[in-house]
């Protein structure tokens, strides 16, 4: 049974199909399409609400099976930003490098105790049939003073976690207490629900 993928994010790719394909998924992305996968207007209010978003746009686009993640980081201290516009805080979609350098700025002189932030991911799954579910993974920790590491993307090089900055962590220990870790194995124990290892629906 094909799942598609409705992701432009290469390492999202890599960890969904990491769970799908052991599944018995053929697993459908993007470079399979005719065309581009069209940009999703992430109007949602909620990480959830934009990855069943993308999902949706998925299911229309192929016809099948759609999962999709929506992703960020929650900043206590600035009452939960950057939150859904993680990837476009700074203005330009995408910049790592932009992104954290705001994030720095709106912290300046902000002592550690009250750096406290954490990582939220939010994986959908739509089915041809009408039904869809989510699951949400958070990983919670500080907002270092300065970017550190060069492993992780995103805001991984400033993110404190119990293990140390997400910029120093290998994929195998991000993955061990990561939001997308945790969001991934709910999401296997949730699919297990609706399909079984044979691609059969059970429901």
């Amino acid at each position: 049974m094909k799942v598609f993928i409705a992701t432009k994010n290469a390492k999202k790719l890599v960890e969904l199909s990491r769970i799908l394909v052991p599944l018995g998924f053929e697993v459908v992305c993007e470079k399979d399409l005719d065309a581009p996968l069209a940009e999703i207007e992430e109007t949602g209010a909620t990480f959830e609400e934009n990855a069943i978003l993308k999902a949706r746009a998925g299911l229309e686009e192929t016809g099948y099976i759609s999962v999709a993640d929506d992703s960020g980081l929650c900043v206590d201290y600035l009452d939960g930003a950057p939150g859904i516009y993680s990837a476009r805080y700074s203005g330009c979609h995408g910049n790592d490098e932009m992104n954290n350098e705001k994030l720095l700025a709106e912290l300046s002189g902000v002592p550690m105790e009250k750096r406290t932030a954490y990582y939220v991911a939010a994986i959908a799954c739509v089915f041809p049939d009408g039904r869809e579910f989510t699951v949400r993974g958070e990983c919670h920790g500080h907002i270092a003073f300065e970017e550190s590491g060069e492993c992780g993307f995103g805001y991984d090089p400033l993110f404190i976690s119990e293990k140390g900055c997400f910029g120093h962590l290998s994929a195998e220990e991000k993955d061990s207490i990561s939001h997308r870790g945790k969001a991934l194995r709910l999401f296997k124990d949730e699919l297990k629900k609706y399909i079984d290892v044979s691609g059969e629906n059970l429901c």
